[in-house]
This record gives structure tokens, sequence and C-alpha cells, in this order.
């Protein structure tokens, strides 16, 4: 067998040549030990506790591939390596088409014609999506269930009928009055995700992640970028973001990992292109707004605004009446 799918971290591993009587190298999925050279060890034995670590290694003929090929075509299967019934239960609904058409959601229904959304993740923290599982946030989509393969995870999600900033944005820029009332929104949303005792931050806030209602409630939609405020890491272990909407910190860029102010940075340039389409550098916002959108993206965290403080800050601006517009969120 030249070719061993690693249990550890899913990579194909193309056996080097060693000394052994077939030139295959048998390493232990755990500690990475060569088993070859551990003493009474024969291929044929089809499970190997290892005398390094103790780790016991089991041969799984559905994980050894005769070439890459092969592996490919398995891997691809979003389904590959998941539980028979997690298999049946999305086997259950029906698909209806993609969403935007992209390949990884699909609208789906069930037999009582009740619709969903299937999300096809490969980037994700499925302890986020556990948690927010039995945790609901207000206005966030409800997670229906979560179904582990060996390199995806299939969310189900509730379905939510409206439009999303980037949509609204392709018919023109949005009133001042509009803009402001959904920052506003979208900051208490967030507040939520922030005061959690291990707070999440989404780190993917964009105008495709925002949707409008046909009554006006704002929805934050996916949390795949999301990860666990940790103060003490120095760096995120992933960088991820959308490029311009993403806080320097989230991208490398900083002396700590990224915490809620980089979810108000995301507002603020949020912020700027629904009042102009334009990112910042290429056009401001006119008027005192500008003042709070600068001080959203202060290239130093600590500059930024808090959820409270960019909250209080919007108040003063709609309408030029603070009381108004607190007024109508709460109603």
């Amino acid at each position: 067998m030249p070719y061993w799918n690693c249990k550890g971290c899913g990579e194909m591993l193309i056996n080097p040549r060693v000394d052994t009587e077939t030139d295959i190298a048998w390493i232990c999925d755990r500690c990475e030990s060569m088993l070859n050279e551990q003493s009474g060890f024969t291929e044929d034995c089809g499970e190997w506790t290892c005398t390094k670590c103790g780790f016991i290694n089991k041969i799984d003929e559905s994980e050894v591939y005769s070439s890459e090929d092969e592996r490919m075509a398995a891997v691809s299967d979003s389904y590959y390596g998941m539980a028979d019934e997690d298999v049946i239960a999305l086997m259950s609904y029906e698909e209806i088409g993609s969403i935007d058409g992209r390949e990884d959601i699909i609208l789906i229904q069930n037999d009582e014609k009740h619709r969903y959304v299937k999300k096809i993740l490969k980037i994700y923290d499925e302890s986020i999506y556990r948690y927010l599982t039995d945790h609901q946030v207000n206005h966030m989509p409800r997670i229906i269930s979560i179904h582990k393969g060996y390199n995806k995870l299939i969310v189900v999600e509730e379905y939510i009928d409206g439009v999303t900033i980037d949509e609204i944005l392709e018919e023109g820029v949005l009133k001042r009055e509009e803009a402001i009332r959904i920052a506003g929104d979208l900051c208490r949303i967030l507040k939520e995700l922030h005061s959690l005792e291990q707070p999440i931050i989404h780190r993917d806030i964009k105008p495709s992640n925002i949707m409008i209602k046909e009554d006006g409630e704002v929805i934050l939609l996916d949390v795949n970028a999301a990860k666990w405020y940790n103060p003490e890491k120095v760096e995120d272990t992933r960088l991820l973001g959308t490029l311009h909407f993403a806080a320097p910190e989230q991208l490398g860029y900083g002396f700590s990992s990224s915490n809620a102010k980089a979810d108000i940075y995301a507002v603020g340039i949020l912020l700027n292109v629904m009042l102009t389409g334009k990112m910042p550098k290429e056009e401001k916002a006119s008027g005192h707004i500008w003042n709070v959108i600068e001080h959203c993206i202060c290239l130093n965290p600590d500059e930024r605004y808090s959820d409270d403080e960019l909250i209080a800050a919007l108040n003063k601006e709609f309408g030029g009446n603070g009381e108004k517009y607190e007024r109508e969120v709460n109603e």
C-alpha cells in the first residue's frame, strides 16, 4: 500500500523509500514513529500498539487507497466519513437548488415543505456551531443540526427570507438614517456575541453577511470564520476574514489576537460602504458620521469604540435625535 490517509490531519501520505521488505513505511497515527522498526511488527497484523507512545493503530481498508485519484474521488464526497445516522438524516431533505450559484450553500426542504439552508463547510470551528445550536443568539439563523464528516462539516440552519446589504447596494447606496439604523442593530447582535462568558468574535462582517427582512429586521449570517476570544493569544491561529473588511490584526498585523474591536472595525467599513458604495480609502462618508466611522477603523484596536460606545455614538447620529432611535429599536 503506497498510499495512506493520515487519521490525524487527513493528509494523504505518499510513503517514502525505506529500508524494509516491501518499501512501505508504516507510521504511527499519533506520534509518527515508524512502526516498521519496532520489534515484532508485521504488515499482516491489522492492528499494532506503538511501542513508543502506546497508541493502537488500526488498519481500516476504507481509508487505504491504491492511488491519489482514488483518494480524491472519496474525499470530494461531502458525506465522506460521516456516520450512517447523519447521512440518513441529511438524505431525508429534498434539495431545491443552490443559493447564489454556490455548490456549498443549498436550499433544502423536509417532508412538511419547511425550508432550510444546508451549508457544506471546509473552514469552521465546530465548537462554535455546537454552542450556538444550544444557545440561540437573537437575530441570527437558528442552527437545526450539525453533521461531521471526515473533512467537512455540514450545517442545517433556519432559512430566512430577505435581501442582503450586497443586494441592496446593487440598486444604490442607502439613506443615511437607514444605514445608521442597520449599523446600530448589527452592533446589538454583536454585543450579545461579545458578552458571552467566552466571547465569540464574528470576524466576517460584510455586506453579503447582513440580511434585511421585509419588516426591517437585521439578521447576521455566517459564523464560518468566527472564533472564541482568548486574551492569552498573541495572534489568531487562523488568519481569516474578507479583504478590506477584516481588521489588521485578523491578517496578522498588530500585537494581539483579534477581539471584539475587530468586529467594530468591520462595522465602520460597512457603514461607509452603505453610505457611499465605496471603501473609506476611495471615498469618505460626508458629514459628522465620518468621525464615527474613523473612530471605528483606527489601526490600534484600543482606540476603537466598544460595543456600547458605538451604539451610543450611532444613537446621537440617527436623525440628530438619539431618543428617537432608541424608541424605534425597542419597539
